[in-house]
């Protein structure tokens, strides 16, 4: 009797650079083997300059979708068919979506943020420091707001990346905004209740390095959350854990816009266990 053979897998991926440290493959496709699919989820190194490039090959080869990473998140609008609501809000995409023949930007940072804070803390009313002003910060920042984050002080290198984004927020969400340059000597306001590092450093190989603030304005209050998955054990968290900070890695924003992601993708509500779970064992080795 003959059997009914389908060879063809359906492609998704991380366009980035670099890439080599991002998990994000580990936990996508143990989600795809545990629910039996023909999927893969490559990790593609894409430089600025060839983004279009990249862009226009997924197309022809018929992606079902493919996640941006640094340095994209922004840049790859201009590339796309379309924004959905909270995309076109932030102005940054980290999950593209194909849509008929069309591929439309969403953003899944932002709500894997906010599933992940709302485990420790509900952001209404607080104050909330962000480090950093690039597609993540917009989407953490533009998610925080809209579940009724009270003020966000942004702090960020280049001062006119921190303060567009500082416009952003008042002029699309109306929240209170407070912008300060990013130094060595910057220090936490004693009543700020949510510290984000939503820049990239401690990013593997650098796990060591530490966000460019005085961390002895930490205070046991407050939440800090660090949004660099490799190593999910950075300096900033180990300084949060050690003075008694409620403390968010950034695997449990890795899974949550993943668990979000598969789910444009496939039509499927991943299994998040599974995920978390695989990160975690290659994190242990």
């Amino acid at each position: 009797m003959s059997r009914d053979f389908n060879f063809k897998q359906e492609l998704t991926a991380c366009f980035g650079q670099p890439v080599s440290e991002n998990p994000t493959q580990v936990m996508i496709e143990a989600a795809y083997k545990y629910h039996r699919l023909e999927w893969r989820y490559l990790t593609i190194e894409v430089a600025p300059d060839r983004l279009a490039e990249a862009v226009s090959g997924a197309r022809a080869m018929g992606f079902a979708g493919f996640n941006c990473t640094i340095p994209h998140k922004v840049a790859v609008i201009a590339h796309l068919d379309g924004l959905g609501e909270s995309a076109a809000i932030m102005g940054a995409v980290n999950c593209v979506v194909r849509r008929g023949n069309e591929l439309i930007g969403e953003n899944t940072d932002g709500k894997g943020f906010l599933k992940s804070i709302r485990e420790v803390a509900d952001p209404m009313g607080k104050r909330v420091v962000v480090f950093g002003a690039g597609g993540a910060a917009r989407a953490i920042t533009v998610e925080l707001a809209l579940a009724g984050a009270q003020h966000f002080d942004l702090v960020n290198r280049s001062v006119s990346r921190g303060l567009e984004l500082a416009e952003l927020l008042k002029r699309k969400l109306g929240v209170s905004v407070e912008f300060a340059p990013l130094t060595g000597g910057y220090k936490l306001p004693e009543n700020c209740d949510v510290v984000i590092n939503a820049t990239s450093v401690g990013l593997y190989p650098n796990g060591d390095a530490r966000v460019g603030f005085d961390h002895s304005s930490l205070r046991p209050s407050m939440v800090v959350a660090d949004v660099i998955p490799n190593p999910p054990d950075t300096q900033l968290v180990r300084d949060a854990r050690k003075i008694g900070c409620r403390v968010i890695d950034g695997l449990g924003m890795l899974v949550n816009q993943g668990v979000i992601g598969i789910k444009y993708w496939t039509g499927l509500d991943p299994d998040s266990g599974v995920m978390r779970r695989a990160l975690e064992a290659i994190f242990a080795e």
